[in-house]
């Protein structure tokens, strides 16, 4: 963790127990809600209104690096790796911070892309010029 090529924003959570299954660890299904989590945060730091509506994913690739236990602190970190003319992809990583189980560290990474489907449409379209350049997309 550190520094981002683009835009970027970071959570801390805390694994709850419904975050965890029958071994004791995260289940996977918990890396997506904090990914989103994440990037709502970027969103709202961006200044962005209307983006979730009209931003459905597309493709999410995830990589298992490490468990993290039930109480476990993390941070969750997501950026932004490319905007496209409609589309955009974000890359993450979920880093758990020290704890009894665990010395910490990087547990998940991967990305996730999105489309721009305004309201009302059945296909992708252009990113509104406003939210690509708040996203750090260039003209």
């Amino acid at each position: 963790m550190g520094e981002y090529p683009g835009p970027s924003a970071s959570i801390t959570r805390r694994v709850e127990w419904v975050d965890t299954d029958a071994a004791g660890h995260h289940h996977n299904s918990a890396v997506v809600r904090w990914v989103e989590a994440a990037e709502a945060q970027l969103i709202r730091e961006r200044g962005i209104s209307g983006y979730f509506p009209s931003s459905p994913r597309v493709q999410h690739v995830l990589n298992f690096r490490d468990k993290l236990w039930f109480e476990q602190e993390i941070t969750a970190t997501v950026w932004v790796e490319r905007v496209g003319s409609s589309s955009l992809t974000l890359r993450f990583e979920i880093a758990g911070h020290p704890c009894d189980h665990s010395d910490g560290g990087p547990a998940a990474d991967g990305t996730v892309t999105t489309v721009h489907v305004p309201a009302g449409a059945t296909r992708s379209a252009p990113w509104p010029e406003a939210m690509r350049q708040a996203l750090g997309g260039s003209t």
